[in-house]
């Protein structure tokens, strides 16, 4: 949630950056509304009290000389009094409707985002690695995967549906083999490993950023009490809610492997083949929870520490900012990774890092204590927020498998993982 006192300050020039992310003008003028309105309502409020104050001071003061004066000005006293009642209640609804708009209303892009609607404006950072010149025609991973007999696409949509798959043998031994690596480069990086609930209740959900935007995505209980995680951010943002932590306890950094659950509701048609986009996955999630100073040049450590899986690997792979129109709802600033997918001739993302700034903190009320000279206690500050995947682990091994076939289709297993294979060397047909 942005800061609504900004808004108040700056309406215009916030509201334009707004628009960069896609906020429409029937939204800014809707925000812009609600807004005065609560700035209305504050003044009217705070004029009537200085009403009372004054009016107060009079029957004081004519209590003794004029009785029937008095006794008019206590009555007039007693309408103030209701007329407060009123402004408070009136501007209460304001507040309300302000909080309610926000929840809708996306983060502001950090003044180093590149401008536009959507991918076609990211911009390309670095890449790193050339893409292998295969001597005969690379296979996608779906064809691969079950030639070899690591991947059952039929019965995973046989027992769960459309986008579900089963890892078979040396499949799920593979997909564990990559979760191993990322967690340990994770550890030594100095992230703490978590295992968090997969069910989160509704208020988790939007402190970190995901109701009221994207409940349409999650899958729900039948109550719509718990919703399955669509990703571990949730939980791990969560895990301070509420807190107010000590300064020399930051930054904090965690490290989730989970299961995570999506409907892909705007996916319809897309990447309906394979492991890229389905209902239910594994990821490796980097959080951080740091001082607002120090979040930027922590959003370029956490993208290092991702990429440095895929260098391990030995992918070839490229790092790009997005735009203002193609970032996270929660995002001030995001770097995509992007690896190369031979079997697709493209760049498909494998891992986003982002820096929220205080959007989730605002929601999820996480704030530290600076430090003061002279042992003075100072004002708890809102801490910013970080999250990134230290990879999606489906798309990694979509890489592997890619990135590492043979013209005889087996596949070569990255060096980095022979150690979680009890030393393999090839994955081929049994």
């Amino acid at each position: 949630m942005i800061d609504y006192r900004a808004l108040i300050h700056d309406a215009d020039a916030i509201i334009s950056r707004l628009q960069t992310r896609g906020v429409n003008p029937e939204q800014s003028h809707t925000l812009r509304d609600a807004v005065a309105s609560r700035s209305r309502a504050i003044q009217d409020a705070e004029s009537l009290r200085q009403e009372l104050n004054t009016a107060t001071k009079s029957v004081q003061k004519l209590r003794g000389e004029d009785p029937a004066a008095s006794q008019r000005a206590r009555e007039e006293l007693k309408s103030l009094k209701d007329r407060i009642k009123q402004a408070e209640q009136t501007q209460s609804e304001a507040d309300e409707t302000l909080d309610r708009l926000l929840l809708t209303i996306p983060n502001l892009p950090h003044d180093s985002v590149p401008e536009g609607e959507d991918e076609s404006s990211n911009r390309v950072e670095r890449t790193v690695g050339t893409p292998k010149d295969f001597s005969f025609d690379a296979k996608a991973h779906w064809d691969l995967g079950e030639s070899l007999e690591i991947l059952d696409f039929d019965r995973g949509s046989k027992i769960s549906g459309s986008r579900f798959v089963v890892y078979r043998g040396l499949g799920a031994r593979l997909e564990w083999a990559l979760a191993q690596l990322m967690l340990e480069i994770a550890r030594d990086n100095g992230y703490l490993e978590i295992i968090p609930p997969l069910l989160v209740r509704e208020d988790a959900m939007r402190a970190a950023g995901q109701y009221p935007k994207f409940k349409g995505d999650s899958f729900e209980t039948l109550d719509e009490e718990y919703s399955l995680i669509p990703t571990s951010e949730v939980p791990l943002v969560n895990l301070h809610r509420d807190e107010i932590l000590a300064d020399e306890s930051l930054p904090v950094r965690y490290v989730a492997y989970t299961p995570c659950f999506r409907r892909e509701a705007g996916a319809a048609g897309r990447d309906t083949r394979g492991l890229i986009r389905l209902h239910q996955f594994n990821k490796v999630e980097l959080v951080s929870i740091t001082r607002p100073d120090e979040s930027f040049e922590e959003l370029e450590r956490l993208t290092r520490n991702a990429e440095s899986v895929l260098q391990r690997l030995e992918l070839p792979y490229r790092v790009s900012a997005l735009s203002t129109g193609d970032m996270g709802f929660a995002a001030a600033k995001t770097y995509d990774l992007e690896v190369w997918l031979p079997g697709q001739g493209a760049y498909r993302e494998i891992s986003s890092c982002s820096n929220c700034t205080d959007f989730q903190a605002r929601r999820s009320k996480i704030r530290y204590r600076p430090e003061a000279s002279g042992g003075e206690k100072t004002k708890p500050t809102l801490v910013h927020t970080l999250n990134g995947s230290g990879l999606a682990v489906g798309r990694a091994f979509v890489a592997v498998v890619e990135n590492y076939q043979r013209e005889d289709g087996s596949i070569e297993v990255p060096s980095a993982l022979r150690p979680y294979l009890g030393g393999l060397e090839t994955i081929a047909a049994p």
